[in-house]
């Protein structure tokens, strides 16, 4: 199969996806970009939520990380599932009862406009550095094994992957989302399952088989014991636990569908029956993992893990299974950086320039300035690409998923205290919010900085966060004043 044919397949696969923006966004207006007209089916939400969570960077390198590190991402994955519950239960409950369109709205009702606007804040920081570390990895795989060989190069493949997602994303926002990912989730699936099966056939081996093989390779193991590690059980069981709180809870963009939804009971179905999906899919990306060292051992062939499932499938297997994984990988991107966008377009335009305030702005202006912003951030996007790229250091992707950890600190801290305490900050003197919100992340970053001094040979993982959470609400709680009144909490609504 020829690369040419590939880019064509390529090229009418995003056809499809603008088609469905066509007809998802007749008559679309601010409240359908933004939320939906919360009209969405829960259904369609919670299967297209998995495309959103598992980008691309989960499609190559959770298969990848399975040789050094056997199932131990599986623990985190427990994590995930336990903080689905907290979000469904607790969290959506407060965004239904405000009828909130941007859930950081919760901070301005409950601790005033500084803790909603740095909450936005944290998340279009966080939300935007994110998105462009997962555009960048998946389009230097494209490139690496698709585009390079036409001599193509990677800035014209930025521009038109991005030019295509401000397309079909520009109108319809949520509405035009919820259906994009809905198709783009069943490809990512289709392609994991058919390598799976491609590579079972290959090997000419039963499941059963397979499965001794990798017990026996210890690719199997699932827990982790020794507390000093970074993959320490309680670490990814926990830690897990509150991403999933933070990273989807208290994230516009993973919000923003689910409260697209008419009605709360809904919503709640359709997160609780998504964490259940999700614990299935990400066992077979790991026993993908498991299947494909295997098949590089048993012909000697060494890869470094982020290489193995692209150069296996690209080198080792019908060109019919590439395709069909290049497909799946792209499946798995969009969903991540579409919705970001969007989400991102939606957050400012309501928490930064205040769509729901201004009641001077007409529809036609506001549909106007919501298109130049959107455009504004594919902008932003294409420029941070480009600059991890020009930067060509795999420590600047590292960093860019550790600082996840810095800004969704605070956004826990922030909406925990408000729901779990009765104080006020409201009426300080001094803005407390905007220093705590300074002040916790940079604690932080100087204990993991000088860990090996302070705790030996101890080290930090995702209870990084939890612990950036715990110093917000102290301090904000330090600070607080007690007995908040009815009127303080709807003075605001």
């Amino acid at each position: 199969m020829s690369t040419a044919l590939i880019v064509s397949i390529l090229v009418l696969y995003f056809a499809v996806l603008i088609a469905i923006s066509l007809i998802t966004s007749k008559n679309a207006d601010s409240a359908s970009f933004f939320s939906g007209n919360k009209k969405s089916s829960w259904y369609l939400v919670a299967f297209g939520m998995i495309g959103t969570s598992l980008s691309g960077v989960t499609f190559v390198s959770v298969p990848g990380g399975v040789g050094a590190g056997a199932w131990h991402y599986y623990q985190l994955v427990l994590g995930f599932f336990i903080g689905y519950f907290v979000v469904a239960y607790v969290l959506l409950p407060l965004y239904y009862k405000y009828n909130l369109t941007s859930i950081y709205r919760y901070l301005e009702i409950r601790l005033g406009f500084k803790a909603y606007q740095w909450g936005a804040g944290y998340f279009l920081l966080s939300r935007t550095l994110g998105a462009t570390v997962r555009l960048y990895l998946v389009i230097n795989v494209l490139q690496l094994f698709v585009l390079d060989e036409l001599h193509f190069p990677f800035w014209a493949t930025t521009l038109i992957i991005m030019l295509m997602i401000v397309i079909y994303t520009l109108k319809g926002g949520v509405k035009t989302i919820v259906w994009t990912d809905t198709l783009q989730t069943v490809f990512m699936l289709l392609a994991l399952v058919v390598c799976i099966v491609s590579i079972q056939q290959t090997l000419g081996w039963d499941w059963s088989t397979i499965w001794s093989e990798m017990e026996n390779k210890n690719m199997t193991h699932l827990w982790s014991f020794d507390p000093m590690k970074k993959d320490f059980f309680l670490k990814h069981i926990i830690g897990g636990a509150f991403i999933t709180i933070t990273m989807t809870g208290m994230d516009q963009e993973m919000m923003q569908k689910n409260i697209s939804v008419k009605t709360l009971k809904d919503a709640q179905k359709n997160i609780v029956s998504f964490s259940f999906v999700l614990l299935l899919v990400n066992a077979l990306f790991l026993f993908l993992g498991g299947i494909l060292y295997i098949y590089a051992q048993q012909n000697g062939w060494e890869y470094a893990p982020d290489d193995v499932f692209p150069s296996i499938v690209r080198d080792h297997l019908p060109q019919g299974i590439f395709l069909i994984f290049i497909i799946g990988l792209i499946s798995a991107l969009f969903p991540s950086v579409d919705g970001a966008i969007t989400a991102l377009t939606s957050s400012f335009c309501i928490d930064i320039l205040g769509f729901e305030r201004k009641e001077t702005l007409n529809e036609q202006q506001k549909t106007r300035l919501r298109k130049q912003i959107h455009i504004g951030f594919a902008v932003l996007f294409t420029l941070l690409v480009f600059y991890f790229k020009w930067k060509n250091d795999k420590s600047i992707v590292d960093l860019i998923f550790i600082i996840a950890g810095y800004t969704y600190g605070p956004l826990l801290g922030l909406f925990s205290f408000g729901i779990l305490t009765k104080r006020s900050i409201q009426s300080l003197k001094i803005p407390i919010v905007p220093i705590v919100c300074i002040v916790s992340p940079l604690i932080c970053y100087l204990l993991d900085r000088n860990a090996a001094t302070l705790f030996g040979a101890y080290k930090f993982g995702n209870e990084i966060l939890i612990i950036n959470g715990a110093i917000t609400f102290t301090l904000l709680y330090a600070f607080s004043k007690k007995n908040l009144t009815a009127a303080d909490e709807t003075s605001i609504i």
